[in-house]
């Protein structure tokens, strides 16, 4: 059978009128074989030749095929570790463009110890007991292979296109968030459909959710000493094939794709007004270091995909701390980052991503960091992408690897500093007041710059990775033992506290108290400028028994025990979430610009970063309160003996919305404060157990109230 010569484009398996047309970039190979399966990728049926080579990449049609066609590539070429070229066509790849993964590496859950040895080992590229030679043996049984599915386009009129200064992010793990949940279908439960189910649709527009960040969902290979171990890589960030989604998260109803299953959950979310976030790893991939596997890239193209130490190409450089690197230095592999990311806007209707290990995307040939990099200027000047939210985590393992407020306009931030500066305030007793509003005011020290927005500056308090909310109070240590690492993995610094006693306690006065600090930082995060993003289970209680590093604990362990949610605490964030929704001073789309009002007395603007002060006709968009109801000023800010302080923030966009008044007193006794002019009713408080105010609290005549310790509580003026 000969193929004819088809085209270079498009990379992958491409369905053309009469057949397919397949497009693979490997431009150190002497020659790629094409690889044909039956359907259940049990046995290879032929071998033939991609005919063409155009620069760089093989290319040939197939006539009368179609959609479901398996297939994978054999690639010819030298075996010459030490300069980065590792062709071995004993070791059957996995297109990196293919839409659908059949099989899994490893093979499936469960298998016989012996089994999932011999399947590892026929994985790996080279010899085992002599590493500078290929490994012989045929990986086929044991590989990985793509097959074709029917192409879609997903309807994106009906994306929702939330404003930033009114999104609210929750991230969530498919399987985590639902695995355990009573009111959803067994056969459901953890899969792409249980994410659009009524009851969990219902849960999040209680709770005010305008977009979810799904942990990735890209077709992943877990590691062999995980597998070893009989754990998996519960998180994902080990992905392989960047245009399939993991077949793990279909649920066992109908014989729909995982894919299919997956566009069908964001078109449910999309029709409640709900964005679709996903959490993508373009970083590295699951091929690991040079004792990894040999499943995709490294059988392609290894010496151009991967960023290889210049002292000995043999080894891989690691700034992502999984083995290796993908070099987006290489216009091909920026070019598979931005054919992915539209593959899963316009295929899928995603409408955005957070992108893990960020500063490598904008590492140039040398390895350094450029936010004017040809990644970044492609992705800008694309149509398709240039309109869809994007989010770093803004660090790498790499050299000058923390860019914190360094990505170009356009793009929002994981601040970390926002993390590690509410957690010191709230348990800790750190900080003062100068540094708590430079980060309540949106961080501008490092976002106020090349027209970047408040929004730009995504505020956490957890997130997957680290303590939930429940264990940040509840643990002073890790407790990771389950992890197989001797505890010596995850975060060792949490700015924690167990609040007396480590782990679960039956004292009354502990329980209350690490209640009242979750509340505490769920409303100083709902409440803070920028854009707020929750984790999945804050909400409910959700305890991982002191483990700040699950990325392998796919039991339940992770698993959101909805069963034993906390009701109060689930009513307590809806209420704080609608507050914030409904009253404009609470999300400001600008930043804060302070100056000196005509009616308060006088107050300076923001105390760090940008400040500016300017005279306006009424009303300024924040003023700062010491509690005895004066400005702060001078030694106010660093004062760490007393952190008491009030803000008050008024849209100036919005003149007939209500003024809003944070009093904030986070030490540990109460506090009596003076309110500034205006006629308060207080609408939320942090100190109480549903999040309203207590009956009868109001001010005095002498319009003072006395705060209790550890609160927080909202006040709106009335009069405006």
């Amino acid at each position: 059978m000969m193929l004819q010569p088809g085209r270079p484009w498009s990379l992958g398996a491409t369905l053309l009128s009469g057949g397919l047309n397949f497009a693979v970039w490997a431009p150190d190979a002497t020659r790629l074989e094409l690889c044909l399966f039956d359907a259940q990728g049990r046995e290879e049926l032929r071998r033939v030749d991609l005919p063409v080579c155009t620069d760089g990449v093989w290319h040939g049609f197939l006539a009368g095929a179609d959609v479901g066609c398996v297939y994978g590539y054999r690639a010819h070429g030298p075996w010459a570790p030490e300069q980065g070229h590792r062709f071995n066509p004993a070791k059957l790849l996995l297109d990196p463009y293919a839409t659908d993964v059949l099989g899994r590496y490893g093979g499936a859950a469960g298998a016989d110890p012996k089994e999932l040895a011999r399947a590892l080992e026929l994985c790996v590229g080279h010899d085992l007991h002599h590493p500078v030679r290929p490994d012989p043996r045929d990986s086929a049984a044991a590989a990985l292979k793509g097959r074709v599915g029917l192409p879609r386009l997903a309807d994106l009129t009906r994306q929702p296109q939330r404003p930033l200064a009114e999104t609210v992010i929750c991230e969530v793990h498919v399987r985590a968030l639902t695995a355990s949940h009573p009111d959803i279908e067994p056969a459901l439960r953890g899969s792409y459909a249980a994410l659009a189910h009524p009851a969990m649709l219902a849960h999040y527009r209680r709770l005010g959710f305008t977009a979810l960040s799904l942990l990735p969902v890209h077709a992943r290979a877990d590691e062999a000493r995980l597998q070893r171990q009989g754990l998996s890589n519960h998180w994902g960030y080990n992905s392989i094939a960047w245009f399939a989604a993991e077949p793990r998260y279909a649920s066992d109803l109908g014989a729909r794709s995982a894919g299919d299953e997956l566009r069908e959950a964001i078109e449910r979310l999309h029709a409640e007004g709900l964005e679709v976030l996903l959490d993508v790893v373009y970083n590295h991939s699951a091929e690991s270091d040079e004792q990894g596997p040999t499943l995709s890239l490294r059988g392609l193209c290894n010496a151009r995909a991967y960023r290889l130490d210049p002292s000995d190409r043999n080894r891989y450089l690691n700034w992502a701390g999984c083995g290796n690197v993908l070099n987006l230095g290489e216009p091909r592999m920026v070019q598979l980052v931005l054919d992915s990311l539209r593959h899963w806007v316009l295929s899928y209707g995603v409408d955005g991503f957070r992108f893990d290990l960020g500063p490598v995307l904008g590492r140039d040939g040398r390895g350094e960091f450029d936010r004017q990099g040809p990644f970044f200027a492609a992705l800008r000047a694309d149509p398709v992408l240039a309109r869809v939210k994007l989010i770093a985590e803004p660090w790498d393992l790499g050299p000058g690897g923390y860019r914190l407020g360094g990505f170009p306009p356009g793009w929002l931030e994981w601040n970390d500093q926002y993390r590690d500066t509410l957690r010191g305030w709230w348990l800790r007793g750190s900080g003062d007041r100068g540094v708590f509003a430079h980060r309540f005011a949106a961080s501008s020290g490092q976002f106020h710059h090349s027209g970047r927005a408040p929004g730009a500056s995504v505020n956490f308090i957890t997130a997957h990775d680290g303590f939930t909310l429940r264990d940040l109070v509840s643990f002073d240590q890790r407790h990771n033992e389950a992890n197989g690492e001797h505890n010596r993995d995850g975060h060792h610094q949490n700015l924690s506290w167990n609040c007396g006693a480590e782990g679960p306690s039956s004292d009354a006065q502990v329980l209350a108290l690490r209640l009242r600090l979750q509340r505490a930082l769920l409303a100083s995060l709902i409440v803070s400028q920028g854009t707020p993003m929750l984790l999945a289970g804050d909400e409910l209680g959700h305890s991982q028994q002191g483990n700040n590093n699950a990325y392998c604990q796919d039991n339940a362990l992770t698993r959101l025990d909805w069963a034993s949610a906390d009701a109060d605490l689930t009513a307590f964030v809806a209420l704080w979430l609608e507050l914030r929704r409904r009253h404009p001073a609470l999300r400001i789309a600008n930043w804060l610009r302070g100056g000196l009002g005509d009616h308060h007395g006088g107050a300076t603007g923001l105390p760090a970063g940008r400040i500016e002060r300017r005279r306006t006709p009424r009303r300024p968009d924040v003023l700062w309160w010491h509690p005895d109801g004066r400005p702060l000023e001078g030694l106010d800010w660093s004062d760490r003996g007393d952190r008491a302080m009030a803000i008050q923030l008024t849209d100036p966009r919005r003149p007939e919305a209500a003024t809003a008044l944070l009093l904030i007193q986070p030490g540990d006794l109460p506090r009596a404060f003076r309110l500034p002019p205006g006629q308060w009713v207080a609408v939320a408080a942090s100190h109480t157990t549903d999040g309203a105010p207590e009956p009868g609290w109001a001010p005095d005549q002498a319009a003072s109230v006395n705060l209790p310790a550890r609160s927080l509580i909202l006040m709106l003026d009335k009069l405006t």
